[in-house]
C-alpha cells in the first residue's frame, strides 16, 4: 500500500484523486540596470531584495474554471517565483534574461488565460514574454506577449495582469477572464486626475495648450488649439501638469534639462536601442546645443551664404566654426551625442551627409524638370491636383478677402502648351496646380511683419506626352494695401532661360517651394500624420483590450508616436521652437494648422479618395486598384496603391476572420465605445461632422482600419523619409524667405544681374536657420537600429490563431514583390518621373530598409 501511495504521488496524482503537476516556464526580461546604462546602484538593491525573499512572484488565472471567493472570479493558482535572479547570467539578446519559473499546477486550474506578477525589488524591468510549456489540455506552449515595464508594487494600486496571445471578442470572453479584461481598461483609463508620474500607465486626453510659456513672457504666448469652433484640434496625451502663474488655461511646461521625460504612458516610451541611437537625445540636443551655438556664433547679423560652393562645404568640408566654441562645445557635450549631431573633423564642424538630391549632380535640381517631378515623387506629393477651371479660383470668403481668384491670364501660357489651346488642355487633363493661395493668405499679413516677407503661391504646370509636367507660371501673392477686403495684389511670373528673367524665374520657384515646405511641415507631415494618430492611439489603450482582434491589428502602427509627439511639444513645435525658428509661418504655425484641421476628413485620408478628391484618378472597375490614374507615371500615387491595396486585403481577411457579419460589428461594445470615443472625444471637435462612418458593417470596419494602417505607416513614410534626402540641400526646398521679389530699379535688382547665385541666397533661408534646420531634418530621416517594419512583427507569437499568422504572412510576401515592382519601375527608362534629371530613384514607398539615412523603408508606425 505504501508503494502504491508512493507510485501515484511520483506520477502526479495525490490521494484525494486530484492531479498535481508542475509547469515549466520561461520569462524573458530586461533588467533596469542593463537598460540604464548599466545602473550598478539598481542592480545591488535588487538583490539585496532577493536575499531577503522579496522577489519577482507569478500567479497563473484560469481561462476556464471560476472561483467565488475570488472577486474577480477566476481560479488563481499558487504563487511562484522567478528562480536564480541573482544567478542567472545567460543573455537570450543584448539586455535580455531569460528566467526559469516553475508553477505548481491542478485540474481546478485548468488552462491559464492570464497570470499576475508582482516585483517587490526596488527598481522597474522590462518584462517581454512568458511561455508555458506543456500545459495540460493545451495545444502547445502557451505564450503570453508582454512587452511592458512592471514597477515595484506600491507604485500601483492593483495587480499587474497579463493575458494569453488569445484572440477574444468582447462577447466570447471566457467568464473567468471577463471581470479582469474590464479592470484592466479601467486602469489604463485613469480617473483624469492629477499629475500623472512615469510609472502610470494612464492613457487620456488634453488640448494643445502646453505650447507657450507665458510665464517666460509675452512672446512665448501662444494660442491653445482644441475645445473650440476657431481652433479645432485633435487631441494629445494628458500629463496633468500645472497649470501657468500667468495663464490658468496654459500647461506649464518642462525645463529643457527635463523635457525629455516628458509624460507618456511607460510602455509608449522609445526602447532601450532607440534611445541608445542617441535619436530623443539628438532632439533635446537640438534645442540645447545647436540653437544657442549657432545664436552665439551669428550675433546679431544674420549669416549668409556668400555663393553655392559655401553650402555644398556643409556636406564636403565642414564649416569652420571658432576655435573657443569648439572648446566649448566638446567640454560640454557628450562624445556620442556630438559626433551624432556634429560631424567632427578636427576645425571644422557641423558636416552633414550629402543629400541624395545632390549625390549624382550639383546643379540638377536647379532645373524645371526636377522642379516639377517632386511635385510627383518629392517629400511633398500630395499636394498637386487636376486643374479643372481656369483661371484658379480660390475658396476664401470673397465677404471678408476680396477677390483672391487667380490673376494668371490664357497669355501668359499659351505659347506653353505645345499647341493646345487653355479650353483644350483643360478637357484633355493637361492642367495641374500647385495650390498654396489660401491657405497662407489670412496669414500673410502678419507673417510679413516678421524677419519673414513672402508670398502666397499658385504653380500651374501641363503635362507633355512623355509624361513629365513642366512649369507653365507661378503666381505671387500678396494681401491689398489698403486691407483685406479689397483682394489680393497678384503677380505671374513665367519660364526665362537668360539673364536677369531666368534669376527671377529661379526665385519664383523658390518662393513656391517656400509654401511648400512648409505647409509640407504643417500640414502634410505634423498635421495629417502626427497629430491625428495620436487619438486613435489613445481611444485603442482606453477602448479596447489587449484581447480584442482590432487592438492586436492596430497596435504596431501606434509604436512610439505618442513619445515623439511628446517630444516634438516639448522642442519643436512649441513657442520659440525650432519648427518657428525654421519654417517661414513662425509664431504662427501651429495656428495655421488648426484652421487648415478644420477641412480635415477621415475617410478622404486613404490613398484612393485622396487621389480621386485631387482629380489625380477616376474611378474605373477594369484597372488595377479600381482607378484609373491621369498621371501614369505618377511615383508616389503608382507605388502607394500597391502597398494600399496590400494592406487592404490583408485588413479584410484579418477582420472577416473575427467578424462573419455586420451584427457582431454592431454587438462587439469595445469597439462601438472605441469608435464612439474616437468622434466624440479623440477628435470631439469634429464629432458633428457628417462624414463619419457609421461603424455598423464590416465595410465600414475594415476601409476605417486599412486608413489607420496607411496613415501612420506608408503616409508617413512618404513624407518623412524624404525629408533629408531632398530637402536636406536646402536651396532645393528653402523653408523661409527673406525680402520680397526685387524690383526694377533697386539694388537688389541689380545685385540679381551681377551676382545671381548670391542675390539668391541672400533671399532664401540664412545659413544658421539651414544649419539648424539641416541638423534637424538628418535626425528625422533616419531609421532606427530596431525599426520594425510594415509587414513585420516583433513576435511571431502576437496571436494564437493560425488563419491570421497565414493571412499576415501572405501580406509580408506581398510586400515584398511589391518592392520587387518598385526597382524594376524606377529602372525603367520610359518612365522618367521616377529618376529625374537629379538621378535619385523615387523608394520612399519601399518597405524595408536598413537603418540609418536610406531614403527607403516604411516604418509600422509614425515612431520618428
Amino acid at each position: 500500500m505504501l508503494l502504491g501511495k508512493f507510485l501515484n504521488v511520483f506520477s502526479g496524482e495525490n490521494v484525494n484523486n486530484k492531479i498535481k503537476k508542475e509547469i515549466k516556464g520561461s520569462v524573458v526580461l530586461m533588467k533596469k540596470n542593463v537598460l540604464e546604462f548599466n545602473d550598478f546602484h539598481a542592480s545591488i538593491i535588487d538583490r539585496v531584495h532577493e536575499l531577503f525573499g522579496n522577489g519577482v512572484t507569478l500567479q497563473l488565472i484560469s481561462a476556464v474554471n471560476g472561483d467565488s471567493e475570488n472577486k474577480y472570479g477566476a481560479k488563481l493558482g499558487k504563487p511562484t517565483s522567478l528562480e536564480n535572479w541573482i544567478t542567472t547570467l545567460t543573455s537570450v539578446k543584448a539586455g535580455e534574461t531569460e528566467y526559469k519559473v516553475t508553477f505548481e499546477w491542478d485540474e481546478d486550474v485548468g488552462v491559464p488565460g492570464a497570470f499576475i506578477i508582482k516585483n517587490n525589488h526596488g527598481n522597474e524591468f522590462f518584462l517581454k514574454t512568458l511561455t508555458l510549456d506543456h500545459v495540460p489540455g493545451a495545444q502547445g506552449p502557451v505564450h503570453f506577449v508582454c512587452n511592458s515595464w512592471v514597477y515595484p508594487s506600491d507604485k500601483y494600486n492593483y495587480d499587474r495582469v497579463f493575458f494569453s496571445n488569445k484572440t477574444y471578442l468582447p462577447s466570447e470572453t471566457p467568464e473567468p477572464l471577463r471581470k479582469y479584461r474590464e479592470q484592466e481598461l479601467m486602469n489604463l483609463r485613469g480617473d483624469g486626475k492629477g499629475e500623472l508620474q512615469e510609472w502610470d500607465r494612464v492613457y487620456d486626453y488634453a488640448y494643445y495648450n502646453d505650447l507657450g510659456d507665458p510665464d517666460n513672457g509675452q512672446q512665448y504666448v501662444r494660442q491653445t488649439l482644441g475645445g473650440s469652433s476657431d481652433f479645432p484640434y485633435p487631441r494629445r496625451g494628458r500629463t496633468g501638469r500645472a497649470p501657468t502663474e500667468t495663464d490658468p488655461t496654459c500647461e506649464s511646461r518642462l525645463s529643457l534639462l527635463t523635457s525629455i521625460n516628458v509624460y507618456v504612458p511607460r510602455d509608449e516610451r522609445f526602447g532601450h536601442v532607440k534611445m541608445s541611437d542617441f535619436i530623443a537625445y539628438g532632439l533635446k540636443s537640438l534645442a540645447q546645443v545647436i540653437k544657442p551655438v549657432l545664436d552665439s556664433k551669428f550675433d546679431d547679423t544674420p549669416g549668409e551664404f556668400d555663393s553655392f560652393q559655401d553650402v555644398l562645404d556643409m556636406y564636403e568640408g565642414g564649416l569652420p566654426m571658432p576655435s573657443g566654441l569648439i572648446k566649448e562645445i566638446r567640454e560640454n557635450v557628450p562624445f556620442e551625442m556630438l559626433k551624432e549631431i556634429f560631424r567632427t573633423d578636427n576645425e571644422r564642424v557641423l558636416r552633414f551627409p550629402m543629400p541624395h538630391v545632390i549625390q549624382a549632380d550639383r546643379s540638377a535640381w536647379r532645373t524645371d524638370e526636377e522642379f516639377a517631378r517632386e511635385m510627383l515623387a518629392g517629400v511633398n506629393p500630395i499636394i498637386i491636383r487636376l486643374l479643372q477651371e481656369f483661371p484658379p479660383a480660390s475658396k476664401l470668403d470673397p465677404k471678408v478677402y476680396g477677390d483672391q481668384n487667380s490673376k494668371i491670364t490664357e497669355a501668359h501660357i499659351k505659347n506653353s502648351l505645345d499647341g493646345l489651346g487653355v479650353r483644350e488642355a483643360l478637357k484633355s487633363n493637361k492642367l495641374f496646380i500647385l495650390d498654396h493661395h489660401d491657405a497662407f493668405m489670412p496669414y500673410l499679413r502678419r507673417i510679413n511683419t516678421t524677419a519673414t516677407k513672402t508670398y502666397a503661391s499658385r504653380t500651374l504646370l501641363f503635362l507633355k506626352d512623355d509624361g513629365t509636367l513642366k512649369p507653365l507660371a507661378i503666381e505671387l501673392s500678396l494681401p491689398h494695401p489698403d486691407g483685406d477686403k479689397y483682394g489680393a495684389v497678384s503677380k505671374a511670373y513665367t519660364p526665362a532661360e537668360e539673364g536677369v528673367e531666368s534669376t527671377i524665374w529661379e526665385l519664383a520657384k523658390a518662393y513656391a517651394a517656400v509654401n511648400d515646405s512648409g505647409y509640407h511641415q504643417l500640414i502634410s507631415h505634423w498635421l495629417n500624420t502626427h497629430a491625428v494618430i495620436e487619438p486613435f492611439v489613445i481611444a485603442t489603450n482606453r477602448q479596447l483590450s489587449v484581447l480584442h482582434p482590432i487592438y492586436k491589428l492596430l497596435e504596431p502602427h501606434f509604436r512610439d508616436t505618442m513619445n515623439i509627439n511628446a517630444l516634438a511639444r516639448q522642442t519643436l513645435i512649441n513657442g520659440e521652437g525650432i519648427l518657428e525658428s525654421t519654417v517661414f509661418p513662425g509664431k504662427f504655425a501651429m495656428e495655421m494648422s488648426a484652421v487648415v484641421y478644420k477641412s480635415w476628413v477621415l475617410t478622404e485620408q486613404g490613398l484612393p479618395a485622396d487621389l480621386i478628391k485631387r482629380g489625380m484618378a477616376v474611378e474605373n472597375p477594369s484597372s488595377p486598384h479600381g482607378l484609373r490614374l491621369v498621371i501614369e507615371d505618377y511615383p508616389f500615387a503608382v507605388d502607394g496603391l500597391e502597398i494600399w491595396s496590400a494592406i487592404k486585403t490583408w485588413v479584410e481577411e484579418y477582420c472577416f476572420f473575427y467578424y462573419k457579419n455586420d451584427d457582431i460589428v454592431q454587438k462587439d461594445i469595445e469597439l462601438q465605445a472605441w469608435w464612439k470615443e474616437l468622434r466624440e472625444v479623440g477628435h470631439g471637435d469634429k464629432k458633428d461632422e457628417p462624414w463619419w462612418p457609421t461603424m455598423q458593417t464590416l465595410q465600414y470596419l475594415t476601409e476605417t482600419c486599412t486608413t489607420i494602417i496607411w496613415i501612420a505607416s506608408a503616409l508617413h513614410a512618404a513624407v518623412n523619409f524624404g525629408q533629408y534626402p531632398y530637402a536636406g540641400y536646402l536651396p532645393n526646398r528653402p523653408t523661409v524667405s527673406r525680402r520680397f521679389m526685387p524690383e526694377e530699379g533697386t539694388p537688389e535688382y541689380e545685385e540679381l544681374k551681377t551676382d545671381p547665385d548670391r542675390g539668391f541666397l541672400k533671399t532664401i533661408t540664412a545659413e544658421e536657420q539651414t544649419l539648424l534646420g539641416v541638423s534637424l531634418i538628418e535626425i528625422l530621416s533616419r531609421h532606427a537600429s530596431d525599426e520594425v517594419y510594415l509587414g513585420q512583427r516583433d513576435s511571431s507569437a502576437w496571436t494564437a490563431d493560425a488563419e491570421p499568422i497565414k493571412a499576415f504572412e501572405r501580406f509580408g510576401e506581398k510586400l515584398a514583390q511589391i518592392e520587387k515592382n518598385i526597382m524594376s519601375r524606377n529602372d525603367d527608362k520610359k518612365l522618367k518621373n521616377r529618376v529625374g534629371p537629379v538621378k535619385f530613384p523615387y523608394t520612399l514607398l519601399c518597405p524595408s530598409s536598413e537603418e540609418g539615412l536610406t531614403a527607403k523603408g516604411i516604418p509600422n508606425s509614425i515612431s520618428i
